[in-house]
């Protein structure tokens, strides 16, 4: 039990945890804003190509 405390510790004390910790933040949030910009990029797309297609006289899609 001795030896798994002292590395628990060891963990603890270094940087590779927190830095690791960083690291994935940093993903979380890279991933949240590209599935926000993807979306918004989307809506957009989508707008433009219905009213592209709506003056140039075809129907809308359902």
């Amino acid at each position: 039990m001795n030896a798994f405390a002292l590395s628990v510790k060891k963990f603890l004390v270094s940087e590779d945890g927190p830095t690791a910790v960083e690291y994935a933040v940093m993903l979380a949030l890279i991933v949240i804003v590209c599935l926000t910009a993807i979306g918004t990029i989307g809506t957009n797309a989508n707008a433009t190509f219905e009213s592209a297609g709506t003056a140039l006289g075809g129907t809308a899609a359902p």
